[in-house]
């Protein structure tokens, strides 16, 4: 047998039985893997095959009893599934109250940096909006998904709840036009503050199902598919947002938007997408930071 035909064999009859259910019924590969792992009970990998071998069997590549014979099949997994995305065919992208310039992409993975998406009276108005409201920002610890303070993240946070401002929601507009996505898949804009010296070390926006603390955030929306990073003000040295292993940085500029997708086209993630913000050498940096969701966030 191979690994994968092992991976299906070795599940509990309650769980093959659950897969060929869900599998009749036509509920994605991907969404049955995803509740797998975050049940806890199967790394992602592990599901994965055991789903596959599955496909296989109902489709008559395989048999219960034959296994060893079956010829290799496409992996469930391999559609693509559907994604935000942002046009750059052109130099400059339409929204319905603005036109926002397309000034870097870098393709795989993909990273587009876009200027003008927000006017300076906006990025004043969300920041005078948060005004004293911002504390210590936190990690997602992934023992428990507790929100615990970490020296790799020294800035200070704040957010905007939808509905609570007009700024934001007319934003929140903007961005899902860019996007191709509802705002209702997104999270709640997250604004960061870093002073001179702060920074948030290198990290992955994505969440891991095979960590029991990101667990229950997946349950609230899926998977993070894409990031925006709104930068609210201008930083005279330093500050910039890096990507180690794609050796590029992308310096805080005033109403610019950074853009970047966190997981590939079935919705996994991408660990070449690792990022950081670099410490503030002079000035205070200001952004905003939205999620894009799989699902309706809540």
């Amino acid at each position: 047998m191979t690994q994968d035909q092992n991976a299906f064999a070795s599940l509990p009859l309650t769980w093959r039985d659950w897969i060929m259910e869900n599998l009749a019924r036509a509920c994605s590969p991907l969404d049955m893997a995803n509740s797998m792992a975050r049940s806890g009970q199967y790394s992602m990998t592990a599901a994965r095959a055991a789903i596959d071998e599955a496909v296989r069997i109902r489709a008559g590549a395989a048999t219960a009893g034959d296994v060893a014979e079956a010829p290799a099949a496409a992996s469930a997994f391999s559609a693509p599934r559907e994604m935000p995305y942002i046009d750059v065919s052109s130099n400059r992208i339409a929204t319905p109250d603005r036109e926002v310039e397309v000034l870097f992409v870098l393709k795989k993975p993909q990273v587009i940096l876009l200027g003008n998406v927000l006017s300076d009276a906006e990025c004043d108005a969300i920041v005078a909006h948060c005004g004293t409201r911002y504390t210590r920002s936190t990690v997602t610890a992934e023992a428990d998904g507790a929100s615990v303070v970490h020296e790799g993240r020294t800035s200070e946070m704040a957010f905007i709840q939808r509905g609570e401002a007009e700024v934001a929601e007319r934003i929140d507009r903007r961005l899902a036009a860019l996007a191709h996505w509802s705002p209702e898949c997104t999270e709640p804009f997250q604004l960061q503050k870093y002073g001179q010296t702060q920074e948030y070390r290198p990290h992955y926006d994505w969440l891991d199902p095979d960590s029991a603390g990101h667990r229950p955030h997946l349950a609230r929306g899926g998977q993070r598919l894409a990031t925006f990073v709104l930068y609210l003000s201008d930083v005279e040295q330093g500050g910039g947002t890096v990507f180690p292993s794609l050796g590029l940085e992308v310096f805080p500029k005033k109403g610019n938007a950074l853009w970047f997708l966190n997981t590939d086209s079935n919705h996994q993630p991408d660990t070449q997408t690792l990022h950081g913000g670099a410490p503030v050498v002079k000035g205070i940096k200001i952004i905003a930071n939205k999620w894009l969701r799989q699902e309706r966030y809540g």
